[in-house]
């Protein structure tokens, strides 16, 4: 009885080597040179032999590694939170399900025609805002190696929702994230990690840019607060972006300090010329509203207060400012003086009237006198004594002219609106220009 069931035994190992043979030699033949990529392909992927269902047989977790090449950057509006980015994403693991042997003239296979019988990555996208259009079958690219390595590489066109300091807008720069999580392993089974290490975005020779402005880049691991799901790997890319200055300067700043300084101009105009003074502070307050209008429609709305609206609100009231002061010039020099009183220009006020009421003897002034005795004495003026001092006359201080006054206003007009303006101007591009923007880093 024992020997027959050492007979079975060793029956049984006698077929699983010369099945094990077989197999082998099938092996063989399937990856021979005469073996188009198809047919090795369609050997592969048999059913009996791969499961796409299942993760590929790797001794403890399976590594994904994962780059980014930028194609192009866009954003449809400077003033937006929109930005537009295209990019090829790789993803490279092992699977020794898919090894085919040294007898290929293949360096690689392509199948891109069994995508759908090869087990992928469910790579799924986080933290963004749309894609730009469908992902079609093209825009994939799906290459095995000899070693049973995978690369797939497919073509994202992705429209992020970024966030951006719109209080200090335009002088934010947008931080734009999107991230890469697997949406049914986790990360016991799937670890995602940066090819070689790679701290930042490789970006492609032929980048375009079309009002995206990238100043810095970031790629990193999801930290945990930030990931939907701590238990899932998980690989964030970090855009930072700026907005272009000059085109706000030259359609915002630069015509708002030309029209608030041109308001300027009445100061140096006689205080009676109404009908320039008028033109000069109505016209330029209308144009600075239809410029700011303008402009304002294109703006993020926000409810709290901006660095546009205190702009726009402070260059508004020095032009209004400077139209009151040119009523209050006008009303003034349209006074009628008191006394009298005759303007000459360069000269003080005239009093034309009578000298005598010009005058005044000072009476309580201390004299000296010689009619008290015969030693001198000093006493007040009005105890009727003989006094050796002269009479004192002294004129009276009269009011100045309105026109005078209306000058005056002028003259210090000229210095402090200027000097304002400029303070403000200082003030606020080095107040807005030195907050910091940087988001928060997390832990």
């Amino acid at each position: 009885m024992g020997q027959n069931w050492v007979l079975v035994g060793f029956g049984t190992a006698l077929l699983f080597i010369i099945t094990f043979h077989n197999t082998v030699d099938s092996s063989s033949e399937i990856f021979g040179e005469g073996k188009s990529d198809k047919e090795i392909l369609d050997d592969l992927l048999q059913v009996t032999r791969y499961d796409k269902r299942l993760l590929p047989p790797v001794t403890g977790t399976l590594t994904v590694n994962v780059s980014v090449l930028l194609l192009s950057l866009a954003s449809p509006d400077e003033s937006s939170l929109k930005y537009e980015v295209e990019f090829l994403l790789q993803q490279q693991w092992y699977d020794p399900r898919l090894k085919y042997g040294n007898q290929s003239k293949y360096e690689y296979l392509n199948a891109i025609h069994h995508y759908n019988d090869i087990w992928l990555p469910d790579t799924y996208f986080i933290m963004h805002g749309d894609f730009k259009d469908p992902v079609i079958p093209v825009h994939f690219s799906l290459k095995i190696h000899r070693n049973g390595t995978v690369n797939y590489l497919m073509r994202r066109h992705l429209i992020l929702s970024c966030q951006g300091s719109l209080h200090i807008f335009p002088f934010d720069d947008p931080l734009c994230t999107f991230a890469m999580e697997s949406i049914s392993y986790e990360q016991s089974m799937i670890q995602y990690v940066w090819k070689n290490g790679e701290d930042v975005l490789r970006k492609s020779p032929s980048l375009k840019s079309l009002n995206a402005y990238l100043i810095e880049n970031q790629t990193s691991a999801c930290p945990t607060k930030s990931s939907w799901r701590g238990n899932y790997s998980c690989l964030k890319v970090d855009l930072k972006f700026t907005r272009d200055r000059a085109f706000y300067f030259t359609t915002v700043f630069i015509p708002g300090i030309i029209l608030v300084t041109s308001s300027f101009i009445t100061f140096w105009l006689e205080w009676n010329a109404v009908p320039a003074r008028v033109m000069i502070g109505v016209t330029t307050m209308l144009n600075f509203f239809t410029t700011s209008n303008g402009f304002r429609s294109t703006l993020p709305v926000v409810s709290n207060l901006t660095a546009m609206n205190v702009w726009d609100g402070v260059c508004m009231c020095f032009i209004y400012a400077s139209l009151l002061e040119f009523v209050c010039v006008n009303y003034v020099g349209r006074k009628r003086p008191l006394h009298n009183v005759v303007y000459r220009p360069g000269e003080n006020p005239v009093i034309q009237s009578d000298k005598k009421r010009d005058t005044a003897v000072v009476t309580n002034e201390i004299v000296s006198c010689t009619a008290c005795g015969p030693n001198p004495c000093t006493h007040t003026a009005n105890n009727g004594c003989t006094t050796e001092t002269p009479t004192l006359q002294v004129h009276k201080k009269e009011p100045p002219h309105p026109i005078r006054v209306a000058k005056t206003i002028d003259v210090i007009a000229r210095i402090t609106f200027p000097s304002a303006f400029s303070v403000f101007l200082i003030f606020f591009f080095y107040h807005y220009n030195s907050v910091d923007t940087s988001a928060p880093e997390e832990e």
